[in-house]
């Protein structure tokens, strides 16, 4: 189930906003594809991305794959409990396996992100698609 306080990508990224500060992390239906995740590549701390910019690299057993931006900000922090136990992104990806924080740049793009229950619809068709 994802959390009904987040907004959700079509990349299957989730945000949970906090003032002006944006948690990011990847769906429990990301982290089902990616299978047994290895390892997490994190961008530095103060570095600014764009909306749909990659900001985090993620290393599975199946594959790598991005963790795009789904607002533009600056990096805040790193979740660097990931370097040691990037399993926590399968074990619980809505709480202890959040990846990265953002300062918020530009609240308005928040407007285009999904909320749960479009995400869901949206899995729903991605998976009937597959």
């Amino acid at each position: 189930m994802n959390p009904k306080d987040c907004k959700y990508t079509k990349e299957h990224e989730w945000i949970k906003v906090e003032g002006s500060v944006a948690t990011i992390g990847i769906t429990n239906f990301a982290q089902e594809q990616l299978g047994d995740i290895v390892s997490v590549e994190f961008p530095k701390v103060g570095k600014e991305f764009s909306i749909g910019e990659s900001l985090a690299l993620i290393d599975s057993m199946k594959t790598t794959s991005d963790v795009y931006a789904p607002i533009s900000g600056e990096i805040l922090e790193i979740n660097s409990e990931l370097e040691s136990r990037p399993e926590l992104l399968n074990e619980d990806p809505y709480g202890e396996g959040w990846i990265l924080k953002l300062n918020i740049k530009n609240p308005n793009e928040l407007e285009d992100l999904m909320n749960a229950e479009e995400y869901e619809a949206h899995v729903e068709k991605e998976a009937e698609g597959a």
